[in-house]
């Protein structure tokens, strides 16, 4: 795995003293007299309880809606961008914009091998053979990696995208890369997604306008139809409905 720019930090306190924190965090979230607590609360919980360079945002760049949020109470924050080798151009443009726009530092996760050398190792095309295989080594193995220098990492996930994502917590001790998962966005719909990205100016990927609702790399992202479940154009015709990240 090889980044553009190198985490800044490595996790300072011990899984159990992190795990701990984060079902702290959950239970203070959830039991608000008001509700369960709003993304601006999540993530001022994170700023109470973490340094900004123990922290790092996933971002597919269909949005910059997350890192936004994240930013306002951790400027500088860490934005990890999966940069697969597959992703459409519109996705590279939007990356561009949100290191202008966002006071955040972004970092490239980049996959062990080019396409090129997967192609010579699997053979051409591994994503329409074995998309789970292709997604492990372009995104979940490398994310994990980078991962590893950090105490906590944003992701954008929202419980109405998919049947597997319902049950989305706030916050939640993640397990199996060794660090606090927060989900800000938990509770947000697409409406209120691009709601917010109006209303602040947030960068957006110029696909989600054209019938893209959910992106991710090209080959295996197509439109979806109006009313459709916004995640059907992801590995359209397979089984597949996560990449693995999340799972």
């Amino acid at each position: 795995m090889s980044v553009a720019l190198a985490p800044r930090a490595t996790a300072k306190r011990s899984h159990d003293e992190l795990r701990a924190l984060a079902e702290r965090g959950a239970a203070e979230l959830s039991s608000l007299a008001t509700g369960e607590a709003s993304a601006e609360a999540v993530v001022a919980w994170v700023a109470a309880n973490f340094e900004t360079d123990a922290a790092a945002v996933a971002c597919s760049m269909a949005d910059a809606v997350l890192p936004h949020v994240v930013a306002a109470a951790l400027p500088g924050v860490d934005v990890l961008f999966l940069d697969t080798g597959y992703h459409f151009t519109e996705t590279h443009v939007t990356r561009d914009e949100v290191a202008r726009a966002l006071d955040v530092r972004i970092v490239d996760v980049l996959p062990e091998q080019t396409v090129a050398q997967q192609d010579a190792e699997f053979g051409a095309e591994l994503f329409s053979r074995d998309p789970g295989l292709c997604c492990a080594r372009r995104k979940v193995e490398p994310l994990q990696d980078a991962l590893a220098g950090y105490e906590v990492w944003f992701t954008g996930v929202r419980r109405e995208e998919a049947p597997t994502r319902t049950n989305t917590p706030l916050v939640v001790w993640d397990d199996r890369n060794g660090l606090v998962k927060v989900n800000p966005l938990a509770a947000w719909s697409f409406e209120d997604l691009l709601d917010y990205a109006g209303e602040h100016r947030v960068p957006v990927n110029l696909l989600m306008s054209h019938g893209y609702p959910s992106i991710g790399c090209e080959p295996c992202t197509k439109p979806v139809g109006e009313g459709e479940d916004p995640r059907s154009g992801r590995w359209a015709g397979l089984a597949k409905t996560e990449c693995g990240l999340h799972l």
